[in-house]
């Protein structure tokens, strides 16, 4: 039988179109690059999310000499708030990178503890792939990764 599998998003020409909450947070996660390790891509990821209390909290990808111990910004993020901050539910989260000529979207394990993060928290939030004059926007963590892995 056939199925199909359709989301909605909303993509911005430019960075000025979007709220400026949205606008504030894409700034939160360009300073996040400054904390970026990149030394063997040198490619800078920023991310920060806005929780329910109105806090930002920031992330940036760190790189490692054994890559598999190399670490997302988004998951950085996550993993952190999660440990520290739970409760206070994440309401929209943004990502930049540099080189920033394209929209920066998440790889295959972000997506995926992006929808555990909505999973646990029981809310879906906005999810901002931006570049340094465009984004995409998606209202749910989970239009990214439509066939999640469950236990």
């Amino acid at each position: 039988m056939k199925h199909t599998f359709r989301f909605d998003y909303e993509h911005y020409d430019s960075l000025e179109l979007l709220s400026a909450e949205d606008r504030e947070l894409i700034c939160a996660a360009k300073n996040a690059l400054n904390g970026a390790h990149p030394d063997y891509s040198n490619f800078r990821v920023g991310a920060a999310a806005r929780l329910a209390s109105g806090k930002i909290v920031i992330g940036s990808n760190q790189e490692s000499e054994v890559f598999p111990a190399t670490m997302c910004a988004e998951r950085t993020l996550l993993y952190h708030h999660q440990a520290t901050m739970a409760d206070d539910h994440i309401k929209a989260l943004a990502i930049i990178s540099s080189p920033g000529e394209r929209e920066c979207y998440p790889c295959g394990q972000c997506r995926q503890v992006l929808r555990d993060v909505e999973k646990r928290q029981g809310t879906d939030f906005k999810v901002i792939m931006c570049s340094n004059s465009s984004a995409s926007v998606v209202h749910r963590a989970t239009d990214l990764l439509p066939f999640t892995f469950k236990l």
